[in-house]
């Protein structure tokens, strides 16, 4: 890891955990795994103060850890779980477009706090929504849980890894830290909760200087607490599945740029009935046909069957292949080749990079040897058809920034 990335690791933590945490969490990503005792020895900090900041790393999946053989638990930081906390506001902005106030409130308190449980999550949302409402309104629970349904169901939110409940308890010694296990079923599975109660207001001062002291307010929660309904099961962000979605849209601008709006709308449309079923590390979405692609096109799309096959095959024969065919049943199966979609877009990402920081020659030049993927320099020359003393400049400054690379042949 870069020292430029150390430093921002350390900054992003320091601003929302404090000193110690950022202390703890820098320790770590410097120096690699680490039991507890040698952090606290390294760092000079207490031993109890570690304890308290692995709990909140590990809570917010900034750190895990793993038990060797000899029954010693060592923790290491997850340099890249802490660098996507840059993320943070995309996350929720991009929940708020898609399921509004309430669902933005879900995925933030989520990334707040890490890990809650569902009841807890909707408590609190519907407590805030409550706040921002005009005076005798009201969130209700069951509105708020709705919503975490729906985000459930596309897979933003997902359940924590938790440990396995035994019926016949081993009676030797516990292990030193417990094992995480999650089935993939149950990974999205909603726990049946009849949350039934609305959001409540906090008390203004106003109306805390007009009433009685506090001291003799009568108390009504005290020994009366409820069993929690989903008691172990946490519930936390799926910070991959808002990168598949961010992938998704970039794909479908891509396509809007190159044909027009209804392609792009049509590559939506397979990609919404692929999210779920397509792992995010897939090459290529589950194959479609083009009878379900017709049936799934949003409501008041008006573009007839015969319409939307010749759109698709005018995007299978695209050079670039975003879509390609992979049968004829069904009126012809197509699906989205995900991983020649990313290539294309990260090859234009690099070759404006370099239009914009050399100019437009040098852009030629870098296209060509992406292209031909080597080339000498008199065959840059004449396929460029740039002098030979401009093309030698050009091809050193795009070596010198590590643009390019020479390789040195054998005669």
């Amino acid at each position: 890891m870069t020292q430029a990335e150390i430093k921002l690791c350390s900054l992003l933590l320091q601003e929302h955990f404090g000193e110690i945490v950022e202390k703890i969490g820098v320790h770590l990503i410097r120096t690699g795994s680490q039991p507890l005792r040698v952090i606290a020895h390294d760092t000079g900090t207490s031993l109890d103060q570690v304890k308290k900041a692995l709990c909140v790393l590990v809570q917010h999946n900034l750190v895990s850890y793993q038990v060797h053989k000899r029954g010693v638990v060592e923790y290491e930081a997850q340099c890249s779980r802490v660098l996507r906390m840059l993320r943070y506001p995309r996350y929720i902005y991009t929940t708020k477009t898609l399921y509004s106030d309430t669902g933005e409130l879900i995925v933030e308190e989520l990334l707040l706090n890490g890990k809650l449980t569902m009841s807890a999550v909707v408590k609190k949302v519907a407590d805030r929504l409550t706040e921002t409402m005009e005076d005798g309104k009201t969130m209700d629970y069951a509105e708020v849980s709705n919503t975490f349904v729906r985000l459930a169901d596309t897979h933003f939110v997902q359940r924590c890894p938790s440990v396995p409940t035994t019926e016949n308890s081993d009676p030797g010694p516990p292990p030193p830290a417990p094992a995480l296990v999650i089935n993939e079923k149950d990974m999205y599975l909603v726990p049946k909760l009849s949350l039934i109660g609305k959001g409540k207001r906090r008390r203004s001062s106003d109306e805390d200087a007009a009433g009685e002291p506090k001291a003799k307010r009568p108390k009504h929660t005290t020994d009366n607490k409820e069993p929690i309904p989903d008691d172990g099961i946490y519930w936390q962000a799926n910070l991959d599945r808002f990168h598949q979605h961010f992938r998704d849209q970039a794909i479908v601008s891509a396509v809007a740029n190159r044909m027009d709006q209804t392609s792009s709308e049509i590559v939506r449309t397979m990609l919404r009935m692929s999210e779920i079923t397509t792992s995010s590390s897939a090459p290529f979405t589950q194959p479609l046909s083009s009878n379900e692609i017709f049936r799934s096109l949003p409501v008041g799309y008006n573009i007839s069957k015969q319409v939307l096959d010749q759109y698709l095959t005018l995007l299978a024969d695209d050079p670039l292949e975003f879509v390609g065919k992979s049968g004829d049943s069904g009126g012809g199966m197509y699906v989205i080749n995900l991983h020649k979609a990313l290539a294309s877009l990260a090859t234009a990402t690099l070759e404006s990079v370099v239009q914009e920081r050399f100019g437009s020659r040098c852009a030629r030049i870098f296209r060509l040897v992406l292209q031909k993927k080597h080339l000498e320099q008199k065959q840059v020359e004449d396929f460029a058809m740039i002098p030979a003393k401009e093309a030698k400049d050009m091809l050193y400054k795009m070596l010198s920034e590590n643009f390019i690379s020479l390789q040195v042949g054998c005669q």
